[in-house]
């Protein structure tokens, strides 16, 4: 069931991913800095255009990524929400962090803020999908991509921040694991 849950969340964050790589978005005139391969769907099986030339995509690992997210996320007023646990096989290659946005004060200015402090931090934004109640902006640094979504339409709030490595090894990791969960 949890594998299930997994493959279902995966899949939704590749849709996501695919929107705002569609020009359904605006890219407020930072289109030209984001790499090709931070906004589409095939971002993280593409594992093109990290300029590092290693194996993975950077000098970040995992346990960076989710500790500068959580960093930032936590400073701006969230506390991060339990939820399924990223596959064994791909915990070097992606994080997942999801906020309790009913905690936050503000959960939309929580967001705004956890997503500045990271470009503070050396996060360079990219593509921007703003629609309808949700928000998804990529964030590239170091070969590593993250999609901070918010999406706060009704009562419901879901606030996520999910990173993957682009480079080659992840790629190939993302890849299997697809066609492992393929039915």
């Amino acid at each position: 069931m949890r594998k299930a849950k997994w493959a279902a969340a995966a899949a939704g964050v590749v849709l996501l991913v695919a929107g705002c790589g569609s020009g359904g978005g605006s890219d407020k005139g930072k289109g030209g800095d984001a790499p090709a391969s931070g906004s589409s769907a095939s971002a993280p099986a593409a594992g093109a255009n990290t300029g590092t030339g290693s194996g993975k995509g950077g000098s970040l690992d995992a346990a960076a990524v989710k500790k500068e997210i959580d960093t930032a996320a936590t400073a701006a007023g969230y506390t991060q929400k339990p939820g399924d646990d990223v596959p064994a096989n791909l915990k070097s290659c992606m994080v997942s962090w999801a906020a309790d946005a009913k905690k936050a004060a503000d959960s939309k200015k929580s967001y705004d803020d956890t997503v500045s402090a990271l470009v503070k931090g050396g996060w360079k934004e990219g593509r921007s999908l703003d629609q309808q109640g949700s928000v998804i902006k990529t964030l590239e640094k170091s070969g590593w991509s993250v999609k901070a979504s918010y999406h706060g339409a009704g009562p419901l709030q879901i606030v996520q921040f999910i990173g993957t490595d682009n480079g080659p090894v992840c790629a190939k990791a993302f890849q299997e694991d697809l066609a492992k969960n393929k039915q």
